[in-house]
């Protein structure tokens, strides 16, 4: 059974930094397109960040760009998301997301194979 485990969510300060990892269970895990997505209170789930299979690319959305950064340990199976200089709105729950078609479709079609179960993330202003 495949698992998505993420863990480093938590109340941070306005301004603050977070640091999220996910481990994977999957066996093949570097031939999987990995991302992060977030769904706050009353708003659907939105697309956060994605790196390639080899981490050679990494997709950012328009409201984290210079702030977070997406990064991979293929030999330890997990996914990260360092996310610096916190606001408000970026308080939600964080999604870990595994696609084995590739990155355009992990970013496309923010349907992936696999989801984690989700760790909170608050800022305070």
């Amino acid at each position: 059974q495949v698992q998505l485990v993420e863990s480093g969510g938590g109340l941070v300060q306005a301004g603050g930094s977070l640091r999220l990892s996910c481990a994977a269970s999957l066996r093949t895990f570097s031939t999987y397109a990995m991302g992060w997505f977030r769904q706050a209170p009353g708003k659907e789930r939105e697309f956060v960040a994605a790196i390639s299979w080899s981490g050679g690319s990494t997709v950012y959305a328009d409201s984290v760009k210079g702030r977070f950064t997406i990064s991979r340990d293929n030999a330890k199976n997990t996914v990260y998301l360092q996310m610096n200089s916190l606001k408000p709105e970026d308080t939600a729950v964080y999604y870990c997301a595994a696609e084995s078609a590739g990155i355009g479709v992990l970013v496309r079609k923010g349907n992936p194979d696999y989801w984690g179960q989700g760790t909170q993330v608050t800022v305070s202003s």
